[in-house]
């Protein structure tokens, strides 16, 4: 019989700090892990596919049961740089949004910061045929992760998310956290909390692992824009997005 906790996590440059703990320790002995895209690793988590995944916050309301289960996230404080609207128009301007396949909660927070910060009278578009094309110039479009590496100087307006939310509340954001659908056992959280932390005071020691890029800083990346603390603020941030996106039209 497999007693093995089942967790799916994010296959994205900001996840392998957690990656690197969790294979790093011996936990990796104790879970059946798998790599997912952010969509796909919430729909698991709301199918019981798995028990815990590291999924976008939005998602959350998705699931009749939920608790977040580790004292880290993605999140930040400030700009992210891998969560953006690239447009032809300012972000007021935007009349036709085309949303990220791969994406829930940074979906949502555009909608969320165009309804009530920018005040933009736009539609969303959920499956485009080519999201990440914007030829019409009030047409703008949705991306996030490592496909956005090195992509700002290519676009005349470009919105770093999470730096609008700040500017919006005041407040950090969580893009995703460690959420279980079910009760977990305390002291193997407490363990896979400890891997955690590992594979984030060895970042420095994962980035030596990763292949250099010309067109984007890896390394302010994972040890400066990504703030992984689950803090009281993010917390406080994450209900706030919550009531934003249940007043979504």
């Amino acid at each position: 019989m497999n007693n093995k906790i089942r967790i799916s996590a994010v296959s994205y440059t900001n996840t392998k700090p957690f990656l690197y703990g969790i294979e790093h320790s011996d936990i990796i002995n104790k879970i059946d892990l798998s790599l997912d895209m952010p969509a796909d690793c919430a729909q698991k988590l709301i199918d019981d596919k798995v028990d815990i995944g590291l999924i976008p916050v939005a998602a959350i309301l998705d699931l009749p049961q939920w608790e977040i289960v580790s004292d880290y996230c993605i999140g930040a404080s400030g700009p992210v740089n891998s969560v953006f609207i690239f447009s032809n128009c300012a972000a007021e301007d935007i009349r036709t949004l085309q949303l990220d396949p791969e994406s829930r909660s940074s979906n949502n927070l555009a909608r969320v910061l165009l309804k009530n910060y920018w005040k933009a009278d736009y539609q969303p578009i959920l499956n485009a045929p080519d999201y990440a094309v914007t030829a019409e110039p009030t047409t703008a479009f949705v991306q996030i992760g490592d496909r956005t590496f090195g992509k700002k100087q290519q676009y005349k307006y470009v919105y770093d998310l999470a730096e609008e939310w700040n500017k919006f509340t005041g407040l950090p954001f969580v893009f995703a956290a460690w959420v279980a659908n079910k009760s977990v056992p305390a002291d193997f959280m407490d363990e896979f909390n400890q891997a955690i932390k590992y594979g984030l005071e060895h970042r420095a020691d994962l980035l030596k692992d990763l292949s250099a890029r010309p067109d984007f800083d890896l390394e302010d990346y994972l040890m400066r824009k990504l703030d992984f603390n689950l803090t009281g603020d993010k917390k406080k941030a994450l209900h706030l997005f919550h009531e934003y996106i249940k007043s979504l039209s």
